[in-house]
C-alpha cells in the first residue's frame, strides 16, 4: 500500500521578500538599517573587487554603480 503523505512545507525565508539592492558610487558605504531610528547599528562596508557588500544585519546589497 502506498501512503498519501502532504508535500512538503515550503521554507518560512521563501515567503520573504529578496533583500533591498542599493546602488552606491563609493567603495565605503555605511548602512544602519532601512528603518532609520529603527534600523540597527550602523556598520562600515567596503565594496572589494567583487563589486559588492552585504549589510550583515539587514542583508541589503550595496552595489557599486558599473560607471566608477
Amino acid at each position: 500500500m502506498s501512503e498519501d503523505r502532504p508535500a512538503p512545507a515550503a521554507h518560512p525565508s521563501a515567503a520573504l521578500p529578496p533583500p533591498e539592492t542599493v546602488i552606491v558610487s563609493a567603495h565605503r558605504v555605511a548602512c544602519d538599517g532601512p528603518g532609520g531610528p529603527l534600523g540597527h547599528p550602523r556598520v562600515w562596508l567596503e565594496i572589494g573587487a567583487r563589486g559588492w557588500a552585504d549589510c550583515p544585519y539587514c542583508d541589503r546589497r550595496f552595489q557599486l554603480d558599473a560607471a566608477h
